[in-house]
């Protein structure tokens, strides 16, 4: 693989990674628009809002099946497509089944390219021999912020969900398509292509991934409490406004986005075991200057600390993964990828129940505890198994891109 392969490779993941930001966010902001248009009963929601993370599971688990026969690039290829043709049919359906069946196809869509890009990114990075992971989920938290913005512009404007989803498909499902030339699983450093095959970090072993696997939960469950309680925690217990209460998310989008920027930078230079430490450290630090928080501007600092806390550790857990299975990259990250979805379905009602029992302060602590336990499988986060000169030396950094 070339040098110039490697970096057109690496732009156009990149441009899937935003892709998929844009479209996850216009879906996600508009689930009151979608409710209305639908007339989904407030009881009947909440089925389909966790049907379509169950449904991305089940995609994961296919996509973990289907790359043993063809390329993850061949799966992206598809899946994006259909993704953002499954948003327009959550946009343009009349009855409550269409909105089913777009949801249905969105959900398992969903898994199927979240799990291929990331295995893309393990292999990619691999290929480069220096972290670039972090630079690929900052390019979905930009995605993000985009998406909500279009988002907001559309409910500002009164548009229809059609209206507001139409112009960004036509336009993102061409250029989507396109970069879709460039794709590459890049190689090995010894030459072969990653992500498949046996030999020494061949075997997949779940008691192995296991660390990983928790990992990622607590992740997700810190960053869903985020996304569902921030605004009702600033309003209902810190006492902000409605406008100001809208802050927080918006600030912890932006902070991720800055962390990850720079993620990778500090993974080269203090290693990923420091920086996951670090990061895990920083989010607990925000929740416990939430649960404490005696206004709402200090309530906004401890969002913020979540913001840049967080934004690391899923992408680094995904590499670690990489790292840990060498030969069996593609497996790891599809099994993996499903507790991205139990940690998204887990947290939300965890906070809410422990809030309407106990107090939302107190519920706050229960992810910083979580956040907490990463520490205690840091060592997962380590350097990759011995393939270079029998593990006591690692290779100099490829001058690539």
């Amino acid at each position: 693989m070339t040098d110039a392969g490697l970096r057109h490779g690496r732009a156009s993941l990149g441009l899937s990674f935003g892709v998929q930001g844009v479209a996850f966010a216009l879906l996600v902001t508009r689930i009151p628009a979608i409710q209305d248009r639908y007339g989904i009963s407030d009881g009947l929601l909440p089925v389909f809002l966790a049907a379509v993370p169950i449904l991305a599971g089940a995609g994961s688990v296919a996509t973990e099946r289907v790359v043993a026969r063809v390329r993850p690039s061949v799966v992206l290829r598809w899946a994006q497509p259909l993704v953002l043709l499954a948003l327009l049919g959550v946009g343009s359906g009349r009855e409550m089944w269409h909105a089913a069946v777009a949801l249905g196809v969105f959900g398992l869509a969903v898994g199927a390219l979240d799990a291929s890009m990331n295995m893309l990114g393990v292999r990619l990075q691999r290929a480069y021999r220096r972290s670039i992971m972090t630079g690929f989920h900052a390019v979905y938290s930009l995605g993000g912020i985009a998406g909500a913005s279009l988002a907001w512009a559309g409910a500002r404007w009164e548009l229809s969900l059609l209206a507001s989803y139409l112009p960004v498909v036509a336009v993102l499902l061409p250029a989507a398509l396109i970069g879709s030339r460039w794709y590459t699983e890049g190689k090995a450093p010894d030459g072969t292509k990653g992500g498949v095959g046996g030999g020494a970090g061949g075997a997949l072993s779940f008691k192995l991934l296991l660390p990983l696997c928790l990992i990622m939960t607590f992740a997700y469950i810190g960053d869903s409490t985020v996304s569902n309680w921030s605004a009702k925690y600033l309003q209902d217990v810190l006492g902000s406004s409605e406008q100001l209460a809208t802050v927080p998310y918006n600030v912890y989008m932006v902070t991720t986005l800055l962390g990850r920027a720079v993620g990778d930078l500090g993974v080269r230079r203090f290693g990923a075991v420091a920086v996951v430490r670090g990061g895990s450290l920083l989010a607990a630090g925000g929740f416990a200057v939430v649960a404490v928080a005696p206004g709402a501007r200090v309530g906004m600092l401890g969002f913020t600390m979540l913001g840049f806390g967080l934004c690391v550790i899923v992408p680094q857990t995904f590499a670690a993964a990489g790292r840990m299975f060498p030969e069996n990259s593609d497996a790891a990250v599809a099994r993996l990828n499903i507790f991205n979805y139990v940690g998204f379905l887990v947290g939300s009602p965890l906070v809410g129940a422990l809030g309407d029992a106990w107090s939302y302060r107190g519920a706050m602590l229960v992810p910083m505890v979580l956040v907490l336990a990463t520490l205690v499988y840091a060592r997962a986060f380590g350097p990759e198994p011995a393939r270079y000169g029998g593990g006591h030396e690692r290779p100099r950094t490829a001058d690539v891109g």
